[in-house]
């Protein structure tokens, strides 16, 4: 059976989907160069930081928090999207409302022939 060349999703029906009772983390998509997950962390909790092999880009859906990339701390809340380098330490910290974000963990584009 061939894998689909393209998939659909309702971003209502994804985060409708998480447990929002607590920390979540579901992953909705996994190919050989890409993961897409939405990722909710209630007010008051802790994220399940940890560096990844693979960069990284958040878009918060809803929710209000602080984000820590090494040194660097900055706001984070509704529509922000944010880019995290490959291996570098991260994490949401001080949740002030619910935070619910996208996350999507990517490989590098392979380099096209160049055609002389």
């Amino acid at each position: 059976m061939k894998e689909a060349d393209w998939l659909l999703f309702q971003l209502d029906d994804l985060v409708s989907s998480v447990d929002r009772n607590g920390v979540a983390f579901k992953e909705f998509l996994r190919t050989p160069s890409l993961s897409c997950s939405v990722y909710h962390l209630p007010a008051g909790s802790k994220d399940m930081a940890s560096a990844h092999e693979e960069d990284e880009l958040y878009l918060v859906l809803e929710g209000r928090a602080q984000l820590r990339v090494g040194d660097s701390v900055r706001l984070v809340e509704k529509g922000t999207l944010m880019y995290v380098h490959a291996a570098c330490s991260h994490a949401f910290f001080d949740i002030e409302e619910d935070l619910t974000v996208l996350a999507f963990f990517g490989a590098p584009v392979r380099a096209h022939l160049q055609r002389g």
